[in-house]
């Protein structure tokens, strides 16, 4: 009896901290690790759904952006971070469902050292080309690319991301032959894409919309299975022929491998209850996206279903990553 007293009261002592630690969470800022650079569609999304839940867990949510391999160095800090709720991370697909199947070294193993917290929304990908690009609809662009095998290219914003992977995809669907000219960054791209250096790519929506509706770039389709409402008048994939075009790009909050469940359970209702809002689905509409908030579960279920459409397409198209 003596020694079934003496072990409740250490496991009292034991979990007693975290018990506190998890009650008095948050008691200073959280740090949100944004693995790409400041201004792109990852910082935008960061930046209106942080502000929100800011305001319902009590403490200021700095953002931290640590561009560098495609996002795989920024959600390789928040995996090797102290798991205490205090850094967590935003990610899109490329570091968490792209890049982990088609390297074969990673600095992390996305489901055992992250901890999945939710799915934040969903951005479908837009295909645009060049002005001087003869090409008026998508039919029109996969005849020319097969007249010309080799000779048209497309931009991505770097080697492993969804536009990168979304190109593939069309190449492996439609059997043309382009050539792939990755950028650092959405920025460089377009800016060559503008200049008519490169003959199209594919993007989410907010990249692209701005030059769009000026005219300088032509909307040929939408790799969903709907449309957008921020771009309601361009087709998607399924409506011209090729369904299994769907390259929408996604990104999810996460932590590191370990973080009290308390606490997990803390972000994941503040992000729900942000996304749930008026104000931050109106905003991010805004940028092309729709808003998700599902549970940790859903959201590990669908990065599995992603890493293997992507490892399909990589070893169709025959895509290794360094």
């Amino acid at each position: 009896m003596r020694s079934l007293v003496r072990w409740m009261i250490l496991a009292v002592l034991v979990v007693s901290p975290q018990m506190a630690q998890a009650q008095s969470y948050p008691s200073r800022p959280i740090k949100l690790i944004v693995p790409f650079p400041a201004g792109g569609p990852a910082d935008t999304i960061a930046r209106v759904l942080t502000e929100k839940m800011a305001a319902l867990l009590g403490q200021p949510i700095i953002l931290d952006n640590r561009g560098g391999a495609g996002g795989v160095t920024g959600i390789a800090a928040v995996a090797k971070a102290e798991p205490d709720g205090y850094t967590i991370g935003i990610s899109s697909a490329g570091p968490l469902a792209i890049t982990p199947v088609l390297s074969e070294t990673m600095p992390y193993d996305v489901l055992k050292d992250l901890k999945l917290l939710t799915q934040v929304v969903e951005v479908p990908e837009l295909l645009v080309v060049a002005d001087n690009v003869p090409a008026k609809t998508f039919g029109e662009l996969i005849a020319l690319a097969k007249s010309k095998p080799g000779k048209l290219n497309f931009a991505s914003t770097g080697v492993g991301g969804v536009p990168h992977m979304a190109g593939e995809l069309l190449k492996v669907s439609a059997g043309v032959d382009l050539e792939h000219v990755p950028y650092r960054g959405a920025a460089p791209a377009v800016n060559d894409l503008l200049g008519g250096h490169v003959n199209m790519m594919f993007a989410d929506i907010p990249v692209l919309l701005g030059n769009v509706t000026a005219g300088k770039l032509r909307a040929l389709a939408i790799g969903s299975a709907k449309r957008a409402p921020s771009a309601p008048d361009v087709p998607t994939t399924a409506e011209l022929g090729m369904p299994q075009v769907l390259a929408n790009n996604w990104y999810g909050l996460v932590a590191p491998r370990g973080i009290p469940a308390e606490i997990a359970a803390r972000i994941h209702s503040a992000a729900v209850e942000a996304l749930n809002s008026a104000e931050v689905k109106d905003k991010l509409a805004l940028q092309g996206a729709t808003t998700i908030g599902s549970t940790g579960e859903q959201f590990a279920a669908h990065v599995k279903a992603e890493m293997e459409k992507w490892a399909q397409v990589g070893k169709a198209g025959g895509v290794k990553l360094q």
